[in-house]
């Protein structure tokens, strides 16, 4: 783990630590080109040069997700049943029914959402999290998505039994910038879906971003940081426990802690300086006191935020820009990755200042249904002069047609 100096409350130095997105624009256009151009020719290729396959199909069989379910760890299996089962209910708190609006001149507007029908859930290669497959797969299940899928990278046998738990209808042995380029355009052989969702490094989220405009996605979830904001009351060992926790998920992982209490960080530095090299940035911050820790959080605007100690806990009302708010001693990220119930695919890069966490709402579209009935006249009235004031006639005459009702 790299340990930088003690810097001071600027958010922008530290967020420049760690390379972002458009560090690999370049060859992520390259290789999302290739796919979208030459399908399955080009897309097996990446798949045997990045994912390393072995020549293996890259659609999962069925019998391969029951074998692997059979001889999953007891243990594990009862801990991803229970991260299914709470994922699912905090899944469920975000669904919203129809809502009527009846307006003034008599007409009325329905406001429904509808989920889209095919969904990939893009779970990070290398090292197995099955955890991704739940948050994801769940997620878009209890959103009323007809198909679910999901890109497993090297297909361990965890990640393939968590999509058996999850009753995932198809799995790719595939991962990275190809795989998000088949799912978006499509190959022979792969089926073009209607929202990418799932966090990763950074060639397949940056393909991401590229083939937005051509499926949904959740948002920019790349390498991952956590902001612990702690008082001299907190337990430094604890502090520590969950720097060091998050600094696991490797090269491009920011941590950063910010306290008001010198002697705190005093307390913590050594530890972050001896702890073995993950490839992770650990940052530490002081600062004058409570509020001004509340506006470095802003300006940084974390994936995980970290509140502990009375003074800092009583700022978590006023947090707007984090992804998800951990409050207090107990309420450690870890949990929020696995068994909370919370979703830990999550907007990094300071992107909490404006995107949300993986929710049913990014596998639903919200429809408007509209009822002009007897509200024509009223209604012609007053759109068609804006119409005219903007060259379209065609507009105005259509409202204006309707105007005494008998259409």
């Amino acid at each position: 783990m790299r340990v930088e100096a003690r810097v001071a409350a600027d958010a922008a130095p530290v967020r420049a630590l760690i390379a972002d997105g458009r560090s690999v624009t370049t060859d992520v256009a390259t290789i999302v080109e290739a796919v979208r151009a030459g399908g399955d020719a080009a897309l097996h290729g990446y798949v045997e040069r990045f994912d390393r396959t072995g020549g293996m199909p890259v659609l999962v069989a069925p019998d391969e997700l029951d074998a692997a379910l059979t001889s999953l760890d007891s243990a594990v299996r009862t801990g991803l049943e229970l991260a299914i089962e709470n994922v699912a209910t905090v899944a469920r708190a975000g669904l919203a029914g129809p809502v009527l609006v009846t307006l003034p001149q008599g007409h009325t507007v329905t406001l429904r959402e509808v989920p889209v029908r095919r969904a990939a859930i893009y779970a990070p290669g290398g090292s197995p999290y099955p955890s991704t497959v739940v948050m994801g797969a769940i997620t878009a299940r209890v959103a009323g998505v007809e198909e679910v899928v999901v890109c497993a990278g090297g297909s361990h046998p965890v990640m393939l039994a968590a999509c058996a738990l999850c009753e995932v209808d198809t799995v790719y042995r595939m991962g990275g910038a190809h795989a998000v380029a088949a799912l978006a355009y499509g190959t022979e052989t792969i089926r073009r879906v209607d929202v990418v969702a799932g966090p990763g490094a950074l060639y397949g989220q940056e393909a991401k971003r590229l083939v937005s405009g051509t499926v949904g996605i959740d948002s920019f979830l790349g390498p991952s940081d956590v902001l612990v904001v702690a008082g001299g009351d907190a337990d430094p060992s604890l502090v520590t426990a969950d720097l060091l926790a998050q600094a696991e998920h490797g090269s491009g992982t920011l941590v950063v802690l910010c306290s008001d209490d010198p002697a705190l960080l005093g307390a913590v530095e050594p530890a972050l300086r001896d702890a073995p090299d993950s490839g992770a940035v650990a940052v530490t911050v002081l600062v004058d006191g409570p509020r001004a820790a509340l506006a470095f959080a802003e300006a940084f605007a974390p994936e995980h935020l970290e509140l502990m100690g009375e003074a800092m806990e009583a700022l978590a009302a006023d947090v707007r820009s984090a992804a998800c708010v951990f409050v207090g001693s107990a309420s450690a990220t870890a949990f929020g990755d696995y068994v909370a119930g919370s979703n830990h695919c999550l907007p990094t890069g300071g992107a909490a200042r404006y995107a949300s966490g993986l929710n049913v709402r990014h596998f639903r579209r919200r429809m408007s249904e509209v009822r002009i009935g007897d509200a024509a006249a009223a209604l012609a009235a007053a759109g068609a002069p804006v119409a005219r004031a903007e060259g379209l006639l065609r507009h105005a005459s259509s409202m204006e047609m309707r105007q005494d009702g008998s259409r």
